[in-house]
């Protein structure tokens, strides 16, 4: 048995990133109204084929484009001990074709179309999507269907691949402190749930890969019963689920695979790590047991989020940059949308010459304030405008829409999406406090710390404000 340490997520929260920085809030909700409005279950139709396969399709006529995916219910949570990293190892050999297309051919057929495709793999799930002109939306169903059943898993492409994300895993991970930091605090907070592990596994694993492991992972998980589509964009349904049915129809159903996995006991008492790695400079990442979307308290733990993190007038970032000036950077963040209970986390790369202790000692105050002080009604009327319209702003392109009912599937039912808005609009100062208190507290948290030590030979730099170069 061989443990190591936790990769952030490649595909975590999609939705938000991309209007964290937003300040026209107000504006952006004023023209989302009309969106804001249309529920997903009055827009949403969903079926299941015989086969068990469920696809989910949402029409949405305003461009000449659809997103076609595939999501298949497995990711690095479904791995076991001395297997980590199967699930993106799949995801790397689903590119080198089947018996009837060959990899060469997937792609030349999807660019001679005007489309792109890709895939993507994190702790809860599998994905693969196709991009492409409305009228074309047959092609991508004819590829993902012989996909699913016809795949080659060939010895050659295998030791070929593994060599590309063995290195994958040296340059996102390996070389990459903050990521190895991360890692590192996640396999500490986990002991037994598989979010122990990182979604590209562990070197030592992937060393030891056999091209039957493989195979063997793909027909517990690929196959209609462990599957669903998502379909989004300028089509017909009647006619769309028509070709589905009969490219998808046929296919054996399969067993679904159990999808339960253990969990951690409570966590009793505060875990701390410290982690020596070259870099200019520390930094630090506290993670808090947390539930997911299944219990309401996690739409109050999104406004603690926001509280906390949101943009340059929130409170670490108003506080521990601006004012204090003993930080570059902070963040927070919640995963709601994780199958299983995951983290809070907050994270903070100080100023060079400012210490740990002052640092870890200012995200306390602030976190303790806000669990002891009821936030004030402007401050909380922003935040969730803030978070409200991230929610409908993420949805302004179709593929983000076939994304958000997609995640919400896998943690549970896309029509929780629903829920979102009045929930957090349902959050009270005292649903705050009571959060904080409960979650995000020392006996509940793990304190990942990198200690820097200076780089003994050259190593690529990022850039730092336009400035400044670092190494993290």
């Amino acid at each position: 048995m061989v443990k190591c340490n936790m990769l952030v997520m490649r595909v975590e929260r999609p939705l938000r990133s991309a209007t964290r920085s937003l300040t026209a809030v107000a504006l952006i909700l004023v023209l989302c109204t009309g969106l804001a409005r249309a529920a997903l279950k009055d827009t949403v139709y969903e079926t299941v084929l015989g086969n068990g396969l469920k696809v989910i399709l949402l029409e949405n006529h305003k461009a000449p484009l659809v997103t076609f995916q595939v999501w298949y219910r497995v990711g690095s949570r479904n791995e076991a001990w001395g297997k980590t990293g199967l699930s993106h190892m799949l995801e790397h050999m689903m590119f080198k074709g089947t018996t009837r297309v060959s990899a060469k051919e997937f792609s030349r057929i999807l660019e001679e179309n005007g489309g792109n495709n890709n895939a993507f793999t994190s702790t809860d799930f599998t994905a693969y999507f196709e991009n492409i002109y409305a009228e074309k939306v047959d092609i991508p169903i004819m590829l993902e269907s012989d996909r699913m059943q016809n795949l080659l898993l060939r010895e050659e492409d295998f030791r070929t691949e593994l060599q590309v994300v063995m290195e994958e895993r040296r340059l996102r991970t390996e070389d990459n402190p903050e990521a190895s930091l991360a890692e590192n605090m996640e396999a500490t907070a986990f002991q037994i749930q598989p979010y122990h592990w990182p979604v590209i596994g562990c070197m030592v694993d992937l060393q030891g890969f056999t091209i039957e492991d493989v195979k063997a992972y793909h027909a517990i998980y690929y196959s209609p019963s462990n599957a669903f589509l998502v379909v989004a964009g300028d089509f017909d349904r009647k006619r769309v689920l028509a070709s589905i049915d009969a490219a998808f129809g046929s296919i054996p159903s399969g067993k679904a695979p159990d999808q339960v996995r253990n969990l951690d006991e409570p966590q009793r008492g505060e875990r701390r790590i410290v982690v020596e790695k070259e870099a200019l400079l520390p930094s630090i990442i506290m993670g808090y047991h947390v539930p997911n979307l299944k219990n309401d308290d996690s739409y109050a733990l999104e406004v603690v989020e926001g509280i906390l993190s949101a943009g340059k007038s929130s409170r670490l970032y108003r506080g521990l940059v601006r004012e204090r000036q003993i930080a570059l950077n902070v963040d927070a963040d919640h995963a709601l949308l994780s199958k299983d209970p995951h983290l809070f986390t907050i994270s903070v790369d100080p100023l060079p010459g400012k210490g740990m202790e002052e640092v870890e000692k200012a995200i306390d105050q602030e976190v303790d304030r806000l669990g002891k002080e009821p936030v004030d009604a402007q401050e909380l009327e922003k935040v969730k405008n803030q978070l409200e319209a991230s929610f409908i702003y993420g949805q302004d392109s179709i593929f983000s829409q076939a994304m958000l009912l997609a995640q919400y599937e896998i943690a549970g039912d896309w029509r929780l999406a629903d829920d979102y808005v009045p929930k957090i609009r349902n959050v009270s100062a005292q649903d705050v406090m009571r959060a904080v208190a409960r979650y995000l507290s020392p006996e509940n948290r793990t304190v990942a710390i990198l200690k820097a030590i200076p780089p003994t030979k050259e190593t690529p730099t990022q850039e730092l404000g336009g400035k400044e170069r670092i190494i993290r």
